[in-house]
């Protein structure tokens, strides 16, 4: 298994990715280069930097990269709605791709926290420095 397929958001990301790409390919063609592509791009960015974050080398690094996914998660919302409101996309199909949208944004946002959370290991060393800088400090 590689890194990012161990994570529920990942594997979530990338059926939605499918999902608007099965959507958007009977969307007209006057489409393609601007609405079509865009949402398609929103779309693929969230599963593509989950899995970039995913083999960076440490927690804030990743951070960075789910931070990037919840902003094309934000900018889907809104093609999403776009696109239902311009009859692109009936309410059911836009009911179904928004739950599941909203759903990995969920997922999306709970390991962003996890990722920001600092770990025990860096609160324990926060610690120790902060008392050893404290005994080390000279008595007026």
């Amino acid at each position: 298994m590689i890194a990012y397929e161990r994570f529920e958001a990942w594997r979530l990301a990338h059926r939605l990715a499918l999902d608007v790409f099965s959507a958007t390919d009977s969307w007209p063609r006057s489409e393609l280069f601007v609405l079509t592509s865009q949402a398609r791009r929103a779309a693929l960015s969230v599963p593509t930097n989950l899995a970039e974050g995913a083999a960076k080398r440490g927690r804030r690094e990743f951070a960075r990269f789910l931070d990037i996914s919840l902003g094309s998660l934000a900018e889907l919302s809104y093609l999403l709605r776009f696109s239902r409101d311009r009859n692109l996309l009936s309410e059911p199909q836009w009911e179904a791709l928004e739950s599941t949208r909203d759903q990995t944004g969920k997922l999306v946002f709970g390991l962003y926290r996890r990722m920001r959370k600092p770990t025990s290991e860096t609160t324990d060393r926060a610690n120790q420095q902060t008392s050893s800088a404290a005994t080390l400090t000279p008595a007026p």
